[in-house]
């Protein structure tokens, strides 16, 4: 790859600046693309934004930012996005900077923002030399999630549709489900979430996460759309809602692609299901009441964290068994016996010390193997 550096000034930079919905984000007289389709939405706070004006207003050197050389002189901004947007709003008077607005300022001191030298470096190279140098660059920083340099890696209309359905602030996954959803859409976790479910549903294997989603996203790379997503990211959450049609704060986050994979085929009744919902709630021996929704579908206790007995319970039953194990008889210290349900949990037993007894290791094994 070759890297050559370059100084250019705000004025010539801001020169021309758009952004809109369909159009994208340009500067640099229509040359520069701000943001193709493996960068980000803006994601800076007002603070980091004002920051930036502050810091050329006081002559403070910005850091570096790398172009990637297209032909035809345009330009893919490969890091500096936060920055260049920034300076940019700033000079179309979209916010101010300690109660002043570009056009408010004295013509000096517009002149000082309009010199001001940004240092570039201009990377020309391969398609797969960008991306990894993309990778590269954007370590410091606002550092990069998975999921925006798998964005890098798959271009296509493929991922930008799903980026407009997926990752942007009142997106239409936002406002249709993202009360099931955890993470922020702009950091592309909507998206990673999404994607492995799809992946999982396409029974595509790997070792990790990472690898299925990279196979799902090469698999779906030339596709001229991420309708078929869409799709079937609505038939999960419709599933999820014909299942628990109250919503309850604790559905937020779970993992429900895995369940809709694998049970969506299951009949369930619904007014059941809700009316264990509350008598779990109500379940003090449960720790973890988001699990309570994984349980009602696959029937996994250990999604409940059932409470475990204290150590003062133990050493009460301990002391009443004076040291038997209840099951072999045998004399053991405390440190080698372990607490065991009389009544199992799922057969109404709580944790209780009535409700316990002390076992050695190898008959709690025993009876759990049962």
């Amino acid at each position: 790859m070759k890297i050559t550096l370059h100084e250019i000034t705000v004025r010539e930079i801001s020169e021309g600046y758009t952004e809109s919905e369909e159009g994208g984000v340009w500067a640099y007289n229509g040359r520069l693309n701000i943001r193709p389709p493996f960068q980000r939405e803006f994601i800076y706070s007002d603070k980091q934004r004002d920051d930036v004006i502050r810091s050329i207003l006081s002559d403070f050197p910005l850091n570096v930012m790398y172009w990637i050389v297209n032909d035809g002189g345009k330009y893919e901004m490969l890091d500096g996005q936060q920055r260049t947007i920034s300076i940019c709003q700033y000079i179309k008077g979209v916010f101010s900077v300690n109660n002043f607005n570009f056009t408010s300022l004295a013509n000096d001191e517009q002149e000082k923002i309009f010199s001001y030298p940004l240092m570039i470096y201009f990377c020309e190279g391969t398609d797969s030399e960008k991306r990894d140098w993309f990778k590269i660059v954007n370590i410091a920083g606002e550092q990069l999630t998975p999921q925006e340099l798998r964005n890098a890696i798959y271009p296509g209309a493929w991922i930008t549709d799903a980026k407009r359905r997926f990752s942007k602030r009142n997106s239409p996954a936002q406002i249709f489900a993202g009360k099931y959803l955890s993470g922020d859409p702009i950091r592309q976790e909507y998206l990673e979430t999404v994607l492995k479910w799809y992946a999982e549903s396409e029974h595509i294997a790997g070792k990790s996460d990472d690898d299925i989603i990279c196979h799902c996203m090469s698999n779906h790379q030339q596709d001229s759309g991420a309708e078929r997503l869409w799709l079937y990211f609505q038939n999960v959450i419709n599933w999820v809602q014909s299942l628990f049609p109250v919503y309850h704060k604790e559905m937020r986050g779970l993992n429900w692609g895995y369940y809709y994979n694998n049970f969506h085929d299951k009949i369930f009744d619904a007014h059941e299901l809700e009316a264990r919902v509350l008598e779990l709630f109500d379940d003090d021996d449960i720790t973890r009441p988001a699990g309570i929704y994984e349980y009602l579908i696959d029937g996994h206790e250990r999604h409940l964290n059932i409470r475990p007995f204290s150590e003062k319970i133990k050493r009460q039953v301990y002391e009443r068994q004076k040291g038997l194990c209840k099951f072999c008889g045998k004399h053991f210290g405390i440190e080698q016996m372990e607490a065991d349900h009389i009544t199992p949990w799922s057969r109404g037993g709580h944790t209780t010390p009535e409700n316990c007894q002390m076992l050695c290791r190898q008959c709690n094994r025993k009876k759990g193997s049962l």
